[in-house]
């Protein structure tokens, strides 16, 4: 078990942030254990089939066997949302002797790979390029695995930070923490992280607490050292949505009808949904799919409930007849007054 002592000040300090190189290294160990990650099986086996072999074994060798990750390429964010290159950057100022024994640390009690021996070798120097190397290519693997796909993946991150939000508004911060995650208790100020291969504990001391939601998450994870600042990646929600396909544009004569946004809405209604969820199928801000909907409301093409705190909407029999794909269901129904 790991365990954080969170004091006032370090609560006053605990803040989100969406990290893409947490993402990056969150991916690779979707590629070495698929087993523990089915929601991206596709997206892993196309990604192992444009890798370049000699790149995918060094990217595999940044995964220790309990898919412990080097803490030196997992910094703390030092904004909500940095880029990755802002990330790399911390990343190459990290200290040789730091980067020898966070590999080590990842790999324990195993030796290093040898795909990582410059790590061992006498001096500074060797680890300085070894580095550099790793920077260069994590950056390559971001282009071609997870750019891409990237503006989804915020948009389910967002998403997330703002649910959590909501919860650290409403019911403070044991609602907080017990809803990140089973696997964490929060006890007379101290944050508990159970499960861990790591035993040990972290005081805060001032520093606060960094929240990353991640897509490549199947567990709490904190830093592998006892001497890293406080930070934690936990699975974010909607992550089974990710990989779904884009909806499909609406039929021309519904789009005429209703312009294209709102056949698009209209369409992915055949269920109910929130507006957040709307929002992060259509790319666009939640506000932007409110508007839409008061108008389809209005005009009786959706219902909406109350399911909680959210609002939920779905197509009302009148939209499910004017978004049939079929014409003449459309005109039969209309015929018959169904």
């Amino acid at each position: 078990m790991i365990s954080f002592r969170l004091g006032v000040e370090d609560l006053a300090d605990t803040r989100f942030a969406i990290s893409p190189l947490r993402e990056v290294m969150g991916s690779l160990r979707a590629l070495r254990a698929p087993a523990l990650y089915p929601l991206h099986v596709r997206w892993r086996a196309a990604v192992l089939a444009a890798l370049d072999p000699a790149d995918a074994r060094l990217l595999a060798a940044l995964v220790g066997d309990t898919l412990a990750l080097p803490d030196f390429l997992t910094p703390r964010p030092a904004s909500f949302a940095p880029t990755l290159d802002e990330q790399l950057a911390v990343v190459r100022a990290t200290p040789p002797p730091t980067v020898r024994r966070d590999l080590r640390a990842a790999h324990a009690p195993r030796p290093l790979p040898g795909a990582l021996r410059a790590a061992d070798a006498p001096g500074d120097a060797p680890v300085a390029e070894l580095l550099e190397e790793l920077c260069a290519l994590l950056r390559r693997y971001w282009e071609a695995a997870l750019l891409p796909s990237w503006p989804r993946m915020r948009l389910v991150l967002e998403a997330d930070v703002t649910h959590r939000a909501r919860h650290l508004a409403a019911g403070g911060a044991r609602s907080l923490f017990s809803g990140l995650h089973r696997n964490l208790r929060w006890n007379d100020g101290v944050l508990h992280i159970d499960r861990m291969r790591g035993h040990h504990h972290v005081d805060a001391s001032g520093r606060g607490l960094r929240l990353v939601p991640s897509v490549f998450a199947h567990q709490p994870a904190p830093p592998v050292g006892a001497g890293e600042p406080p930070m934690l990646a936990y699975p974010s929600r909607g992550t089974a949505t990710l990989w779904e396909p884009e909806p499909e544009p609406g039929a021309p004569a519904l789009a005429a009808l209703l312009g294209a946004p709102r056949s698009t809405l209209l369409r992915l209604l055949a269920e109910p949904l929130p507006t957040v969820e709307l929002a992060r199928l259509l790319g666009v801000t939640p506000s932007a799919v409110s508007q839409h909907l008061r108008v389809l409301y209005a005009s009786g093409l959706v219902t909406r409930a109350r399911d909680g705190r959210r609002v939920l909407y779905r197509r009302s029999a009148l939209g499910d007849r004017l978004a049939a794909p079929d014409p003449a269901r459309v005109a039969g129904g209309l015929r018959e007054g169904r």
